[in-house]
């Protein structure tokens, strides 16, 4: 296997990586709205606190494709 093709499979694992966080943030904004007045407040702060969680793995995982796309141009 030839370096590009490496890294070209590197950056179709994150996007898949990337897609299950999207899917995940969004599910659970969607359940943080609906459930905002009947859910516990320890479960909304949990909820939250993964939702700031999720961000933080979506920009890390976009950086990280990010480089690997300017990787792909060097070679």
């Amino acid at each position: 296997m030839s370096k590009s093709e490496r890294v070209r499979e590197q950056i179709a694992y994150l996007k898949f990586w990337l897609g299950i966080l999207a899917a995940l943030t969004i599910s659970l904004v969607g359940w943080l709205l609906s459930h905002f007045d009947a859910a516990p407040w320890p479960v909304l702060v949990g909820g939250v606190v993964a939702l700031v969680s999720f961000a933080a793995g979506i920009r890390g995982l976009h950086q990280q494709i990010e480089r690997r796309i300017d990787q792909l141009e060097d070679l």
